[in-house]
């Protein structure tokens, strides 16, 4: 038997959960986010498959959403009815003869051996279905990437193959930020080195990369545009990168004393959130009104578990920003030694 990489991704899963709950809202556009209410501020969580027709989509601010589909459902964030019916789901992965490594609430990678896959994918659809009433894709691949990356072709509620013989037919000619792992920053900088394509990418020579991005990033960017992962899936328990919080304010704030005081106490949660986590790094988000968007990070000396030195390092990320403006958002987010 050969092994399997199998990606299992819940198909528009808190709106699912949602619709679940309220059945007179199927096949109608339903968006969740904040607390519920379009005329505040807030931001979209997700959106339903029809709602996602009109353009609305996740970290939309609420009232854009509003004005692109007025006729959308707005409902609340509910995070312990996302998190049981993750729960159950997960659980019913880990049924199944295989390795699962939990990626968040709505996605799991399945090593498995088998001679048929899509059998087992079927099966996984069935099961998961069978104890949630949600749906699910699957995608299959050789890989961890090539299995993520087939999720998105087989959505929604469906299940899809890439393996390296398939690999440059469906992917070659998509811009590199198709791939996983690679965002719009990067896709960029390879665009100004005249990499515009996946094809391209995993033509370019290695070391080139290795000038631009640095020696461990160059040759990785190549060999994710090959279709190749230098991982495997583990049923080791998920470590979390980060933990953050932040806050939407319905009046912005002008008094950058008031900013400081709600960088301090958005820290101390996420250090609270953290527990015993130690914090290597400090990132505060500000967004001033009337919708622009920066972040600062400061790196603390040793990793910690301190509430002070997270406050601190929050603060001191904060100074790096400009004073002279209203600020509608703030954020803090912790991250973790890698």
């Amino acid at each position: 038997m050969a092994r399997w990489v199998l990606h299992v991704d819940l198909d528009q899963f808190v709106a699912a959960v949602e619709i679940l709950r309220r059945p007179e809202l199927r096949g109608l556009p339903v968006v969740v986010g904040g607390d519920g209410d379009p005329s505040r501020r807030g931001v979209v969580s997700t959106a339903s498959y029809q709602a996602r027709r009109y353009g609305v989509h996740s970290g939309q601010p609420l009232r854009t959403a509003a004005r692109l589909c007025p006729d959308a459902v707005f409902l609340p964030v509910d995070r312990e009815a996302y998190e049981a019916a993750s729960a159950t789901v997960m659980a019913t992965l880990r049924g199944f003869d295989a390795i699962v490594q939990v990626l968040g609430w709505d996605e799991a990678f399945l090593a498995v051996d088998t001679d048929d896959p899509a059998a087992v994918a079927t099966e996984i659809q069935r099961r998961v279905r069978a104890a949630t009433a949600l749906d699910c894709t699957v995608g299959i691949g050789t890989n961890r990437i090539q299995a993520k990356l087939a999720t998105g072709f087989g959505k929604p509620a469906g299940i899809f193959t890439i393996t390296p013989d398939t690999w440059y037919g469906l992917l070659g000619d998509r811009p590199p930020d198709a791939l996983w792992g690679i965002g719009a920053k990067t896709a960029k900088r390879l665009a100004a080195l005249g990499i515009t394509t996946v094809a391209g990418l995993a033509g370019t020579d290695p070391g080139t990369l290795a000038d631009a991005f640095g020696p461990a990033t160059g040759p990785w960017l190549v060999r994710l545009a090959r279709g190749a992962d230098d991982g495997t899936v583990t049923d080791a328990p998920h470590v979390p990168r980060s933990r953050s919080r932040e806050t939407t304010y319905q009046e912005d704030l002008a008094d950058w004393a008031q900013v400081r005081r709600e960088v301090a106490r958005l820290a101390r949660l996420v250090a609270a959130d953290a527990a015993e986590l130690r914090v290597a790094r400090v990132v505060v988000k500000v967004r001033y009104a009337p919708f622009h968007t920066h972040a600062h990070g400061h790196s603390l000396a040793e990793p910690t578990t301190d509430a002070d030195r997270i406050e601190t390092a929050a603060l001191a990320a904060l100074d790096d920003f400009a004073a002279d403006r209203p600020v509608r958002l703030l954020g803090v987010r912790a991250e973790f030694p890698r």
